[in-house]
Parts: C-alpha cells; structure tokens; sequence
C-alpha cells in the first residue's frame, strides 16, 4: 500500500467513526434504564427534559426492584410493547404511590418512543409504560414522552405478542444504568 493510500485509508475510517458518533446518541447513565428481559436487552434513555417527573418516577421503581419479573402484557405488531403493571402484571396494576400530573409535550410518537400508559384520566399514569414499534401520530400529544429506545429495539421487535399475552416475555430485571448493577 503506498503512503497515500493509507492516508486515505485513514482519513476514511476517521469519517466514518464521526459519523457513526454522530448517529449514536449520548446516553446519560443516571438517566437512562437498563432492561434484562427474557429476549435480551434493551435500553431507554429517559427524557428528563420534557417529562421530569415521569422519568423520576420509573427509576424511582426501577431502583425499587418495582419491574423485576414483570411481563410485557400488552403487546401489539406494528403499534407497542407494554409493560410496567409490577402490582398485577395484567395492566390493571400501579404502584404504591399516586398518579402523575401528565407531562404532555410536541415530541412526537415515532418508532423507539416510549411512552406513559394511563387510563382515560389524563392525569393517571403511574407505573405502566410502553414502547412504539411504527409512528402511532394519534398518540401525539395525548400521552407522555418519558423517553426512547437507543439500544435493543430488535430485542423489543421479538417479544411475544398478544393482549393479553400467554406466557409473556418479562423484564427479568431494570436497573438504572450509573448504579451499575
């Protein structure tokens, strides 16, 4: 290989490391959650700009053992993948502590969002959440964005489908992702 050629070489592979940075988001590891499911693991990164309490609220249950050995019951093809009921495990469940104020915001519901379930109270999500596999532009701005897959997506695509689910997939542990654990 002639001297120019490994400089272009390199110039080349330090291109496409910048552009793969670029691409990558920069997750915060206080504020991003750590999923172990049954098919693999997945990683959110919470939106602690547009729904702070949201986001305090499921480390709060994640650094509880809340989500452990809790199953995705809720799982439609081409819509979301819910989860989160670690008091029933069948959607009609919350947690010990009192609803939420919604955090409605402009981000929209695109493919990796994840999203607060609630009941038709608008003010009523508490520990349900769920993630979007394809745009769902009538979510928008009805549901709070509390955050967004930025690894394992192909792991959500795999969960067991159903509603309800038999013999669901669970997230067989939720960690936040700075406790290291």
């Amino acid at each position: 290989m002639t001297r120019w050629m490994a400089v272009l070489a390199l110039a080349a592979s330090v291109s496409v490391g910048q552009a793969q940075a670029q691409q990558a988001p920069q997750a915060d590891p206080q504020n991003t959650l750590v999923l172990e499911t049954t098919k693999g693991r997945i990683l959110i990164a919470l939106r602690t700009d547009l729904a702070p309490k949201h986001a305090e609220r499921l480390k709060m249950l994640a650094r509880e053992g809340y989500y452990n050995n809790v199953p995705f019951h809720r799982v439609i093809p081409g819509f979301m993948a819910q989860t989160g009921d670690g008091t029933r495990g069948d959607g009609t469940g919350g947690s010990k502590y009192p609803n939420l104020k919604a955090e409605f915001s402009k981000e929209r519901f695109t493919r990796g969002v994840v999203g607060m379930a609630r009941s038709m109270n608008p003010d009523s999500a508490n520990s349900q959440f769920y993630i979007v596999y394809a745009d769902a532009p009538h979510l928008n701005n009805d549901y709070t964005v509390v955050g967004r897959v930025i690894g394992g997506m192909d792991v959500a695509d795999k969960l067991k489908p159903g509603e309800p689910v038999r013999d669901p997939d669970r997230i067989t542990k939720m960690t936040v992702q700075s406790d290291g654990r």
